[in-house]
């Protein structure tokens, strides 16, 4: 055990004082733990202590063990970066799909932590396309079997609590975008979620608990998703997916695949995406949510129009829509309430925008505008704005542009989303071959002013 230099650790010595134990106390708990894990050969005393607390490095797999002990007395989850070992946190670490359940839990309760404490650290991390490939394949072969931590036994009230909590962030993001409302979704999860998984529970309780959880981590990723933050996105989406696996609740599983689907179409990788959105309908056969089906087809078709394959595009549109009819929303999850006519007229528009049939993404984009506008839902309402502009600038129509793209500006004022802010950088772009036209310049000047604001 290494000694290290001099300087004082003053996150170990926060923690530590807060813990109400002493040295010896500490040394003897961190025995015990050690044995629970089979590290008979892990015997410090105060001394030891002492040390780290000036400064030392305890050696591998000290840090580690000294984190569940601290997490067992403050009954939330402790991390070795909150107690002062390594610079940073592994951030590669919720790239994996881990088979060990305890693996996964402190993946995403590392990731979690690091959103809080070093966001803009974790938002420069890189979205990696073959990312998805391991996860979707394991999530679909299902044989991971976990057993759960030991801790105080966690009560169905207590999973009922944070399902109710779910609805309430879900619609503040539908509503107000994914950058309002992440921040305190990321505090509850820290504080309320995350060290639920590291108590014991019943079999129903703890797979009830995985679903809980699994669907806040996947709106967490949305939110950072719709952000624009896609490296954070794509750490919580697999992550959420693992959890959902130990759930075993197959239809979850599939909403999770479609959002990373969405994700890797978005970011340039088509053929990944139309990959995740077949995984998920596969996994769906043990499952029955036509919302979420509606969903993976609308994606796929999504995929298939960006890789140019129309008639490919157009049947999965149709898929999607005979999908759709024969939802029962009583019936349909929560997490599925998003999926409805201003969410896939939305997506059917985007597939047939770049498949270049301006008429039939106009249809579909106006579907969508109508049923936002119901909701007064201002992001969907954007992007579906955003679209049918772009529909009459392929018909070579730069007036109605014009006005729906000032539409577009409009509703995305409104809202906390990157991608509303992209959508109308979209019309932008689109709009250059009409040179300096008059309305041109008008269109510019106001999203100019949307994104310094």
């Amino acid at each position: 055990m290494s000694d290290g230099d001099t300087r004082r650790n003053q996150r170990l010595v926060e923690m530590f004082e807060q813990s109400g134990l002493t040295q010896g106390e500490l040394a003897r708990r961190i025995t015990t733990m050690a044995r629970q894990q089979g590290l008979r050969h892990v015997t410090p005393d105060a001394t030891n202590i002492r040390r780290w607390l000036q400064g030392g490095q305890p050696r591998e797999p000290l840090p580690g063990i000294l984190a569940d002990v601290f997490s067992n007395a403050f009954g939330r989850r402790v991390t070795t970066y909150d107690l002062g070992f390594g610079a940073s946190p592994d951030l590669d670490r919720p790239l994996h799909y881990s088979p060990s359940f305890r693996e996964t839990v402190e993946s995403v309760t590392e990731l979690g932590r690091a959103d809080m404490d070093r966001r803009k650290f974790l938002a420069a991390s890189p979205f990696v396309a073959a990312a998805g490939i391991g996860p979707s394949r394991d999530w679909l072969l299902s044989t991971l079997e976990q057993e759960p931590e030991p801790g105080p036994r966690v009560r169905l009230e207590d999973v009922t609590s944070v399902r109710n909590m779910f609805g309430q962030f879900q619609e503040m993001d539908v509503m107000q975008g994914g950058g309002s409302g992440r921040l305190l979704l990321t505090e509850y999860m820290n504080q309320h979620v995350y060290p639920l998984l590291r108590r014991t529970h019943t079999e129903a309780v703890r797979r009830a608990l995985c679903a809980a959880a699994a669907e806040q981590t996947y709106l967490l990723g949305w939110m950072a998703f719709d952000n624009g933050e896609h490296g954070t996105a794509q750490r919580y989406l697999i992550q959420a997916l693992r959890l959902a696996e130990e759930s075993q609740d197959s239809a979850l599983g599939a909403h999770v695949l479609a959002g990373m689907a969405d994700q890797a179409t978005l970011l340039g990788n088509p053929a990944e995406g139309r990959r995740l959105a077949q995984a998920g309908r596969q996994g769906l056969r043990k499952a029955s949510s036509y919302a979420c089906l509606s969903d993976l087809w609308a994606l796929e078709a999504r995929a298939l129009a960006v890789l140019g394959e129309a008639k490919d595009a157009a049947r999965a549109v149709a898929r999607s829509e005979a999908a759709f009819s024969r939802v029962v929303r009583e019936e349909e999850p929560e997490w599925a309430k998003f999926i409805d006519g201003a969410y896939l007229h939305g997506e059917h528009a985007n597939a047939f925008r770049d498949l270049r049939q301006a008429e039939n993404s106009a249809e579909h984009a106006r579907r969508s505008i109508a049923y936002a506008k119901t909701q007064n839902r201002a992001r969907r309402g954007a992007l579906s704005h955003a679209v049918l502009a772009v529909s009459h600038l392929q018909r070579g129509d730069l007036e109605a542009a014009h006005a729906t793209g000032v539409r577009t500006v409009e509703l995305a004022s409104r809202v906390k989303s990157s991608r509303s802010v992209e959508a109308v950088q979209d019309v932008q772009r689109r709009m250059v071959p009409f040179g300096r036209h008059q309305l041109v310049a008008d269109f510019n000047e106001r999203a100019r002013a949307l994104v310094a604001a």
